[in-house]
């Protein structure tokens, strides 16, 4: 009989550990809170309001996969000036040695044609859509996984594929110890206390100025813009905010997307004025990505890597996810790294 894994969360490290696993002849369920799969990865209409970039020159897993599962992919288009808004009312604009530009791509569709295909690969049935895992419990027979419905089902290992904040939410027996929860409380969620703002267009009018779409403020709502068309589609800019979760709380959804389209105006012209579209996520009140410590600014780049579970758990539990990756904690590589890690160590 193939040993049964469970995975908790369906974001790209979940996917993929569930995908590795399959391959190797595994029985694998993946439990996801959500009512969707993804993650942090999230595309709608085809634009990203979660991660957008991957690296091909440094990230070597995620470009050869993307290959692997012909997702079709594209530069981010970086041609042209950029925009600086030092303080309010002064503009200037600069243009960026070519040697400062790092190619990064994209993938037409959005990042979501990533998790769509891996959860694609998964036989039907695998992932339990909306479904909260409450407490693991160790048995004779191997790992007890409850969720909040009340059900409860049996597993030899069980993958933990959610932020390590996120952990504090499940009850285990035996409980961890406090240096583990320690040590998973003080790992910051990457980007849990950011939002991101879309504003699509007809076509991407700043091109015609010789503007690449980039733009940094020190004074408006967005703190970093960047061009977020896609080939042959509609024009569209999107950016990182400045104001902290208590300040975007304190904003309406219509005053926030006003002054987002200002500084789009302020930046690249009048034609920013009117928008399609407005897409707007706080990734900071979605209680599947942020804990209330996540609403703190970052004073750093976090130093992620594997987290060392108690040894009472050896063999039956073990965490995955972007922030328990060395190298490129933070990005998508680092997601699926951190699968490959806790698939291999089985």
């Amino acid at each position: 009989m193939s040993k049964s894994i469970a995975i908790i969360g369906a974001g790209v490290s979940g996917l993929y550990a569930a995908s590795l696993l399959i391959e190797k002849g595994y029985d694998v369920t993946v439990f996801e809170a959500r009512d969707r799969i993804g993650g942090r990865v999230l595309s709608q209409n085809g634009f990203d309001l979660g991660p957008t970039w991957y690296w091909p020159d440094t990230e070597k897993t995620i470009t050869q996969l993307v290959d692997r599962l012909g997702l079709p992919a594209f530069p981010q288009y970086a041609t042209g000036d950029l925009m600086l808004e030092r303080q309010a009312g002064v503009i200037e604009r600069h243009t960026l040695p070519p040697e400062q530009t790092v190619l990064s791509m994209r993938l037409e569709g959005g990042m979501a044609t990533l998790t769509t295909a891996l959860a694609a690969r998964l036989p039907k049935g695998t992932i339990e859509l909306e479904t909260t895992v409450t407490s693991i419990q160790q048995t004779e027979d191997g790992v007890s996984v409850t969720v909040e419905a009340g059900s409860s089902k049996t597993f030899h290992h069980v993958i933990l594929a959610i932020s390590p904040r996120l952990v504090s939410r499940i009850s285990f027996q035996p409980e961890l110890s406090e240096a583990t929860k320690a040590k998973l409380s003080a790992t910051p969620t990457w980007m849990a206390g950011q939002a991101k703002v879309v504003a699509v267009y007809d076509r991407p009018f700043w091109r015609d100025a010789g503007l690449s779409g980039l733009g940094m403020s020190w004074s408006g709502v967005l703190q970093e813009i960047h061009d977020a068309s896609a080939p042959g589609g509609y024009g569209a800019l999107f950016g990182f905010f400045r104001l902290s979760p208590a300040e975007r709380a304190a904003l309406d959804r219509d005053e926030l997307n006003r002054l987002v389209v200002e500084q789009f105006v302020r930046l690249f012209g009048e034609e920013a004025r009117e928008p399609r579209d407005v897409l707007y996520v706080d990734w900071s009140s979605d209680r599947d990505t942020a804990s209330s410590q996540d609403a703190q600014p970052l004073t750093d780049f976090p130093v992620y890597g594997p987290i060392t579970l108690d040894t009472a758990w050896a063999g039956r539990l073990s965490l995955a996810g972007t922030e328990t990756d060395s190298m490129f904690g933070g990005h998508i590589e680092g997601a699926l790294r951190s699968a490959i890690r806790v698939v291999e160590q089985l």
